[in-house]
């Protein structure tokens, strides 16, 4: 409640300051782009096919060790820490029966690691085919959740404003990406890697983004209907005011849970909640200084009245 009060009568002037968001939106697109062309994306296994093996130690054992053992045993594989209780990620483009590079796992490490026992946590194996068909199916879920969104929100609203509210979710969506291809594999405890798990992120972040756009879409409808005037700048950074508490605490509150799951849930989830989190982040901040302001420079220019439909 002590919040709500806080924010209550705020009279901040988003309209005047969205160059400033543009211009900061833009550097973080142009950082991501960037690092797209120069390092890529770091796929996991769902993307880019091959084998996983988590490994773990009753005891400790450095990773250097580990992968020296493997690759004596002519097993050519990337290791990595995965999470914070002896446990090793195994990464090999191995293509043979998976029983086969088990046995071939478990025997190097039995016989040059004997006093520090150990046990396959989890195997998991997608061929390249797999893989590619993976990779189109979930840029259709995309493109399907985006066409989507477009539609409702032009039945609802106006066609500008769907467009607007797209373009804030391409927004979101490219800022978190571009995330994940600057930090990628820096991480051992994170690698930040684009699999299954990342997409319904995406997915995620985009119905959570439009929520929160709607919001504030309809509360800009609604004053244009009550004030019956055309002083759009007036219009709008009342109604991202009106609307900002709501805004603020709906993040605060869903931050908290995503940062407990974050922190508690182990490293399997953690490279999805980090997209969350980001995600969450980027888009609060975009239904406020992107989608609205971009709705509004596309009536500017326009010069037609805004006439939202619906209810």
């Amino acid at each position: 409640m002590l919040s709500m009060r806080l924010l209550a009568n705020t009279t901040i002037e988003f309209i005047r300051s969205r160059k400033i968001a543009y211009i900061v939106s833009l550097v973080l697109i142009a950082a991501g782009l960037v690092s797209l062309a120069v390092r890529g994306l770091n796929f996991g296994i769902d993307f880019k096919g091959g084998t996983e093996v988590v490994v773990r130690f009753e005891e400790e054992v450095g990773v250097g060790e580990v992968r020296s053992v493997l690759r004596e045993a002519g097993i050519g594989a990337e290791v990595k820490s995965y999470g914070a209780d002896r446990s090793f990620l195994v990464r090999t483009d191995f293509s043979g029966e998976i029983s086969k590079l088990k046995n071939l796992v478990t025997n190097s490490l039995d016989d040059r690691l004997a006093e520090n026992p150990h046990e396959v946590l989890r195997i998991d194996a997608v061929g390249p085919s797999i893989a590619s068909d993976l990779k189109w199916a979930a840029l259709k879920a995309l493109i399907g959740a985006l066409l989507a969104i477009l539609l409702y929100v032009s039945i609802r609203f106006e066609f500008r404003f769907a467009v607007t509210s797209v373009l804030a979710i391409f927004h979101d969506v490219f800022i978190v990406l571009g995330i994940f291809s600057i930090f990628g594999g820096m991480f051992d405890f994170m690698p930040l890697e684009i699999d299954q798990s990342i997409i319904a992120a995406f997915l995620t972040i985009a119905g959570y983004s439009i929520n929160d756009t709607v919001v504030v879409y309809d509360r800009i409808r609604e004053n244009i209907r009550t004030s019956k005037s055309t002083n759009y700048p007036q219009i709008f950074n009342i109604s991202l005011n009106q609307t900002l508490s709501r805004t603020v605490i709906t993040a605060g509150t869903t931050l908290i849970v995503v940062l407990v799951l974050f922190f508690f849930a182990g490293p399997a989830i953690r490279g999805f909640t980090f997209a969350i989190l980001l995600g969450i982040s980027v888009g609060t901040y975009s239904s406020i200084f992107i989608a609205a302001p971009l709705a509004f420079d596309w009536q500017q220019k326009s010069k037609r009245p805004i006439k939202l439909r619906g209810g």
